[in-house]
């Protein structure tokens, strides 16, 4: 059933039930039941009819509202499943021009690099698509499993506090929260030259925070964040939380990068 037809129902009930009561009075019961009477009757009728018709209305409607917020979901989780898949095309096939060129020149170890960027870029990509969100558990779960994994891989130390509450945000939410916390730490792998990072993530009943800091050499002066790819991709993120993002760094001092936002901030 569409909005449209609810519509009209809504329209339409009420003068049918009164004016059909009023009819039938009128024609058929006016011997039989006084004015005073008649009133009171349509009155009572009218209100539990409308009671039941509202109930049943409105659960229609909390119903078409839930199928179409699982649809936005997906959508938002299927786009940045593209977004990632054409990345992750990019990359390798940049890495791979890259690695064809070294060892033409015989430059071993750069070539040794460039592979191991391949297999970095690949493990990102498979635990990116191994399982939809909403399957693998709770989103500080699966953040905990992704540093984990990026740990071990690029041996860059992480501290990490992770206090947030379990369904606080929208699937969709998580989709962004998690390519915020990936692309961060993807810039700290491939820029920053860091060997320890923290990431802190606090929720509480109104608002929530998310920080993200290394010991890294920081932003030089000539390469403003604003012109980081990177960067504006988690820009873009943030945007669609309905997030604020504050980012300090100082040359050889780390970057701190600190995102705060409000519970529902994308429905806003």
């Amino acid at each position: 059933m569409t909005y449209r037809t609810l519509k009209l129902l809504t329209i339409l009930l009420p003068p049918v039930i009164i004016g059909g009561f009023e009819f039938l009075r009128h024609d058929w019961l006016l011997a039989h039941l006084s004015m005073e009477a008649g009133n009171v009757y349509i009155t009572i009728i009218s209100l539990i009819l409308s009671y039941l018709f509202a109930t049943w209305m409105f659960r229609k409607i909390e119903r078409m509202n839930e199928r179409l917020a699982a649809a936005q979901t997906e959508r938002a989780v299927y786009e940045e499943r593209e977004r990632l898949a054409s990345e992750l095309h990019d990359n390798i096939a940049q890495t791979l021009f890259f690695l064809n060129v070294k060892l033409k020149k015989g430059e071993l170890d750069e070539a040794r690099a460039a592979v191991a960027e391949i297999d970095q870029n690949l493990r990102q990509a498979i635990f990116n698509l191994r399982s939809k969100p909403e399957e693998a558990g709770s989103l500080p779960a699966r953040l905990r499993k992704w540093l984990a994994e990026w740990q071990t891989v690029t041996g860059i130390e992480v501290a990490e506090d992770l206090r947030v509450e379990e369904r606080y945000f929208s699937i969709a939410e998580e989709v962004l929260l998690f390519g915020i916390v990936q692309e961060a730490f993807t810039n700290i792998r491939k820029h920053a030259r860091a060997t320890r990072t923290e990431i802190r993530f606090a929720t509480d009943p109104n608002e929530w925070s998310l920080t993200i800091k290394d010991n890294g050499e920081g932003l030089p002066p000539a390469s403003p964040a604003g012109n980081s790819y990177g960067l504006t991709l988690i820009n873009e993120r943030v945007k669609g939380i309905g997030a604020s993002i504050a980012l300090s760094s100082a040359e050889g001092q780390g970057t701190t990068m600190f995102i705060h936002g409000r519970r529902g901030g994308s429905a806003k």
